[in-house]
């Protein structure tokens, strides 16, 4: 057993802990180990964090049935170091010698080398009886949750909300999600762009022919090999989100604010399409996030005016001009986009929806006064909740006067992928193998 593998393996334990009981992001959890990989663990390190959690629940019933009773709460990274043994054999087809011996060797630098024993018994056990096991999982006796290992209360909402989609959701939420690319329309289109992947990276490419742009790879590639990608000729952006450049339909000199800008891929799609003519205002509350726009800007070689302010607080900020469009990615659950951010499911509460269509509704009421007459406004969110999304829209809408829901698209081709629906277009978690989506355009009457 290598030093590395132990450390790996404990490594996924100590994230996977921070994410379940102390509620961590993944990201900060995988960022907490990296001191303690090498650069070459770094990648199965995330791989297996990733998986346990896309699998937590269905994890945690299989751990049940091998367990005459529970570890005490003190161990919940040789809990967590279970699951991902148990991972390991179930999704990946570990051979079972490694995956046992490497799990059970990871109860060292866990300092819990006392479990050795509880571990080899337990992973084991699931050797002999995977295949009992795994039959009664997938029974439809067992609740549709831990089947696909989501929590109920998000299961609930999925069937109440889309009950034809609600199980196809869930599975797509457990799968990888593949790597889409926004062509900058500037510098070419997807076609050229496919071509040049396929000779430079050895890699299939695939366009999407409704959405002028975008790109699918065959398999993910690190975004500094990208041909271009330093030089601003594309940006990393799934095909939901590049929907709202499209329906914005803007044009050069329009004055457009993106009022809750970070990272920045969707102010620098609008930018691009308009030829970099537009008087860009690019918001955002959070000063880390906001730095990240700034970048974003900086490599696409694009103009804006990046500002650090509420949103919902236009006093502090507006200078009195209105704008042609207004852009609202709103904060929301994320549930959309769960096959990337697996740790949603855990993180999350049923209680945060309404927080957050609260906010929603602030955000909207506060920006409405500043669109111009005749403008658009553009409210977006990844999650596929719709008190997050039709609901917002409808109760802003009936108590505005001088509003016009206009989801229609010049392109008829963009709004066939859509779920379209009175107030608003709709992408559910896998639909065109793009992430969950929500967008409504919404005109102000003119004068």
């Amino acid at each position: 057993m290598s030093r590395a593998s132990k450390a790996t393996r404990a490594a996924v334990a100590r994230s996977v802990a921070a994410v379940i009981a102390d509620g961590r992001s993944l990201d900060a959890a995988l960022a907490g180990q990296r001191d303690r990989l090498s650069d070459a663990s770094h990648s199965l390190h995330a791989k297996l964090s990733y998986g346990v959690l896309r699998h937590y629940r269905a994890l945690e019933w299989l751990l049940g049935r091998l367990m005459r009773k529970p570890l005490p709460a003190r161990e919940r990274e040789v809990h967590a170091l279970l699951l991902s043994g148990l991972y390991e054999l179930w999704q990946l087809r570990t051979p079972a010698h490694a995956a046992v011996g490497e799990t059970v060797n990871a109860t060292a630098p866990l300092q819990r080398p006392g479990l050795r024993g509880l571990c080899n018994g337990v992973l084991r056990a699931f050797v002999r009886q995977q295949d009992a096991l795994l039959a009664e999982l997938a029974a439809q006796s067992t609740p549709l949750a831990v089947r696909v290992s989501h929590p109920d209360w998000l299961i609930d909402a999925f069937a109440s909300d889309w009950p034809e989609h609600c199980a196809s959701m869930a599975d797509a939420n457990n799968v990888q999600a593949p790597m889409w690319l926004r062509v900058n329309a500037m510098h070419g289109d997807a076609a050229q762009y496919a071509e040049r992947v396929r000779a430079e990276l050895g890699i299939d490419a695939h366009i999407c022919e409704a959405v002028a742009g975008a790109v699918r790879l065959q398999s993910p590639v690190s975004v500094h090999a990208l041909p271009g990608f330093d030089e601003g000729h594309v940006s990393v952006q799934d095909l939901s989100p590049q929907f709202v450049g499209h329906l914005a339909d803007v044009a050069p000199s329009m004055r457009v604010l993106d009022a809750c800008a970070a990272p920045g891929g969707k102010a620098a799609h609008l930018q691009e399409l308009a030829g970099n003519q537009l008087q860009m205002t690019a918001l955002d509350v959070d000063a880390a996030r906001l730095q990240r726009v700034e970048e974003t800007f900086a490599r696409l070689r694009l103009d804006a005016d990046i500002l650090c302010a509420d949103a919902a607080q236009p006093d502090a900020w507006w200078d009195g001009n209105a704008y042609d469009r207004i852009i609202i990615d709103a904060p929301c659950t994320a549930t959309g986009v769960i096959r990337r951010h697996p740790d949603i499911k855990w993180l999350r509460r049923e209680s945060d929806v309404a927080a957050m269509a609260s906010r929603q509704q602030q955000l909207l009421q506060s920006l409405w006064p500043l669109l111009a007459p005749g403008g658009c406004l553009l409210f977006a969110t990844c999650s596929v909740l719709r008190a997050e999304n039709h609901a917002v829209i409808k109760a802003f809408v009936e108590s505005t006067d001088d509003t016009i829901v206009s989801n229609e698209l010049r392109d008829d081709n963009i709004s066939g992928l859509m779920l379209n629906e009175r107030w608003g277009l709709s992408v559910l978690p896998g639909m065109h193998l793009a992430d969950g989506f929500f967008i409504s355009r919404i005109t102000k009457k003119p004068g």
